[in-house]
């Protein structure tokens, strides 16, 4: 992921999670625009901030195939990233992400998001931020934290 130059799709719990620890702007700063469908506006509930754009993927046959197995917002990133080049889904769901991979679509999770985002000097430490998420209802590894916090050098 490149600061500002990438089109980021964001499913539902990224949106969630970075709103709770009042961080949804570092979207909007890796990326040159961020796209969710309303669908995910619906499961986010929450007040949209200008730059975040909402956007229907026109293929709903597709999108209706990945909800056998995916739910509606996943399902929905998902097709929405078939139609959008050079695309990074934001997706938290192991499901979503094997079915991402095996779609060869580029993907990271929010853990990811917040990495890129000390890589290239947005945050100055993600300690503060992961500290944030564990005080969250969100679930979560500490492998992961502890990778996180090794990769960012921390």
């Amino acid at each position: 992921m490149q600061l500002n130059s990438e089109i980021i799709i964001s499913d539902t719990s990224c949106l969630i999670l970075l709103h709770k620890i009042d961080e949804l702007e570092l979207l909007d700063k890796l990326g040159k625009n961020v796209f969710i469908t309303q669908i995910i506006a619906r499961e986010f509930g929450q007040k949209l901030p200008d730059w975040i754009k909402v956007k229907e993927p026109s293929d709903k046959h597709y999108q209706k195939l990945l909800e056998m197995d995916l739910d509606e917002g996943e399902a929905s990133a998902i097709a929405l990233s078939f139609e959008i080049a050079n695309s990074i889904l934001i997706l938290d769901d192991l499901k979503g992400r094997k079915i991402a991979d095996k779609l060869n679509l580029r993907y990271s999770g929010t853990f990811g998001l917040i990495l890129r985002a000390k890589q290239v000097g947005i945050l100055e430490s993600v300690k503060p931020i992961l500290d944030k998420i564990r005080k969250t209802n969100f679930r979560f590894s500490e492998k992961i934290f502890d990778s996180i916090l090794e990769q960012s050098g921390e």
